[in-house]
């Protein structure tokens, strides 16, 4: 599995973080990963977290489909709510043959998801141009 940190200067006052991660899995695993997920939230899209009253008390999750990238893509939103603050941690989950390519925000201000696509774009060349 290969990581890295991605940052973009998103404005005078903000920064957008998040990280890009690619995963091979032997067989049919990146796309049983993809059903898995999408089965969790589809079960569970709500946690209420009650050991840290006022942090991130709960998320929120959904699933839906990603862009037309690779053979599958999902996008997955989470939003985490304490009192009257919203964070968002959204990811683009990319399925090519035995390969996910996941480009993840890093609690981001609402709308930071608008540079997963690009990012997941960049992403996917450069893993069918290198394999890396």
């Amino acid at each position: 599995m290969a990581a890295a940190t991605l940052s973009y200067d998103a404005g005078p006052d903000d920064l957008w973080v998040g990280t890009e991660v690619l995963r091979t899995y032997t067989g049919d695993g990146a796309q049983q990963a993809v059903t898995d997920l999408r089965t969790f939230i589809d079960r569970c899209p709500t946690v209420v977290v009650s050991s840290n009253p006022g942090i991130g008390d709960s998320y929120h999750f959904a699933v839906a489909p990603g862009p037309p990238l690779g053979d599958d893509s999902t996008q997955v939103s989470c939003s985490a709510t304490s009192d009257s603050d919203t964070l968002e941690c959204d990811s683009l989950l990319v399925r090519i043959g035995t390969t996910l390519v996941v480009v993840q925000e890093q609690g981001n201000d609402p709308g930071g998801d608008k540079y997963l696509t690009p990012l997941a774009e960049a992403a996917l060349h450069r893993y069918q141009a290198t394999g890396s």
